[in-house]
């Protein structure tokens, strides 16, 4: 049979890759299914190009290169994200994480770190949780700290929970449904948040594997983006210590509204922190007065 895919590892990698030729990072692809799916290593495919993979491995890693092929995203497909060295499985409510959003734990973790070391614990709030990631990087780095997740989604809040318990965090993680701040109590040091900030009428033009497989309520930020921003702005101030820090990660473009957003609010810049592509990704934030 002509469509096939061969059983020995080396051949069958070199088919995977041939078969995912349309997409943007081919070899990448291929090796990640094939290795998910058989249960190998980059070494074993080196060492061992002629080891046999089992039937129903194969016909997973067809059923797998079809869905890609078809433009689902690799790690939806796989069922798991990398973030900041955390394995996090993802959900159809879930944003996947992006390497961009450890941007938001790198600035932060040292006053995480500082309040932990002084006070004894850090109090987190994550806004808008999703898989967990911002909240559980943070937990994973300073074992002092404890967080809340937030999300409007019981399906995301569920994923956190897993994604917290698999990882050994549960007993320091939270998982609160809310509408924002509308369940909320408490003060926290830290509130972090990567909001939806795409304009709505944007959300048509972005790449089909966002718009298709990422949840609209993820990535709608209202007409002009900035909605979530300017409900922070407004509601945070009472659930905040004396010394405390505001963390939104923002569009590449919006650093000046953002910021516009928080001073009118009362609340003083605290720095602002480039991702990989040398854009201002995350805006952090300082209280005013106590």
């Amino acid at each position: 049979m002509a469509d096939r895919l061969p059983e020995a590892l080396g051949p069958l990698l070199r088919q995977a890759q041939a078969r995912l030729a349309a997409v943007d990072d081919p070899a990448l692809d291929a090796r990640l299914i094939v290795e998910h799916f058989s249960g190998t290593t980059r070494t074993q495919a080196i060492a061992d190009p002629n080891r046999k993979i089992d039937g129903s491995a194969i016909a997973a890693i067809a059923d797998a290169l079809r869905r890609r092929v078809g433009g689902e995203p690799v790690h939806r497909i796989l069922g798991y994200r990398e973030f900041y060295g955390l394995r996090l499985s993802l959900s159809p409510e879930t944003l996947e994480p992006r390497p961009d959003t450890e941007t938001l734990v790198e600035a932060m973790l040292p006053f995480v770190k500082a309040v932990a070391e002084r006070q004894g614990e850090c109090r987190i709030l994550d806004l808008g949780t999703g898989t967990g990631a911002i909240a559980l990087a943070l937990l994973s780095a300073v074992p002092a700290a404890i967080a809340t997740g937030i999300d409007m989604s019981a399906g995301a809040l569920a994923t956190a929970t897993h994604n917290a318990r698999q990882l050994g965090l549960a007993g320091r993680f939270t998982a609160l449904q809310s509408d924002w701040f509308e369940k909320v109590s408490g003060r926290y040091h830290v509130i972090a948040a990567n909001p939806p900030y795409i304009p709505s009428e944007d959300i048509g033009n972005l790449q089909d594997e966002v718009r298709n497989f990422d949840p609209r309520l993820a990535l709608d930020g209202g007409a002009d983006g900035l909605s979530p921003y300017r409900i922070i702005a407004a509601e945070a101030a009472r659930f905040l210590e004396a010394e405390s820090r505001i963390a939104v990660e923002i569009g590449h473009t919006q650093h000046n509204e953002v910021l516009e957003i928080f001073v009118a609010a009362g609340y003083l810049p605290g720095g602002a922190f480039q991702d990989l592509g040398g854009n201002d990704r995350v805006l952090v934030f300082k209280r005013t007065k106590p």
